[in-house]
């Protein structure tokens, strides 16, 4: 797990600087901070409407007297999608708004409920119950 991180925070910062020299390049320097600066602002106004549908879907639910499993789900990857979107870059914020369309959600909620089948099916995933 460490090194898969380790991974993860040495090459994500290569992609990033590696596009936004590509795309100055290609675009221009103050054209290129234009469209990461528009790229924060989509991605703010994304969360900002869909945690607040999300939001209210979590109290219908507790309402009703249901737990809201898909839609707390739904909460953390719009959650995670604010987060990458945070980080100044293309990679992060093309990763950012993939979390944070409810169409593409859809397909990383089914990926995650797959893989999770597969963990359990292979007996890779242990609950353990302290009492």
């Amino acid at each position: 797990m460490f090194f898969r991180l380790f991974l993860i925070f040495l090459i994500v910062p290569v992609i990033e600087i590696y596009l936004i020299i590509k795309v100055g390049q290609v675009i221009g320097g103050v054209a290129t901070v234009t469209v990461l600066l528009a790229m924060s602002l989509l991605g703010a106004w994304l969360i900002r409407h869909q945690g607040g549908r999300v939001l209210g879907q979590i109290r219908d639910e507790l309402a009703q007297g249901r737990l809201p499993a898909a839609q707390l789900l739904d909460g953390a990857l719009i959650f995670i999608g604010g987060v990458l979107l945070t980080t100044p870059g293309f990679f992060t914020d093309f990763l950012g708004i993939f979390f944070l369309i409810p169409a593409t959600r859809r397909v990383i909620k089914m990926w995650l409920g797959l893989w999770l089948q597969a963990k359990i099916a292979r007996g890779g995933f242990v609950v353990r119950r302290h009492f």
